[in-house]
């Protein structure tokens, strides 16, 4: 069964997460490195904007003391 997307409402403010990887993943354990790598940060003081949604925020926590995580508000 196909699930059907729906786009943000015009009048709603939609919430980014701006993530810097701060840290090198050398020596981390591989879950670790592979979470850095879904976030889509390369190296170091790599930046990206992703949306804020909970499987983001999961993801930042297991890597927290890796990034910095600035939040953006869009109107």
């Amino acid at each position: 069964m196909a699930v059907k997307e729906t786009a943000p409402k015009q009048g709603k403010n939609v919430t980014e997460l701006k993530i810097q990887l701060v840290r090198s993943v050398i020596g981390r354990p591989r879950k670790q490195r592979e979470v850095v790598k879904g976030l889509g940060l390369r190296r170091i003081d790599s930046v990206v904007i992703r949306k804020d949604c909970p499987e983001i925020r999961g993801m930042i926590n297991k890597i927290s003391h890796l990034v910095n995580v600035e939040v953006l508000e869009k109107k």
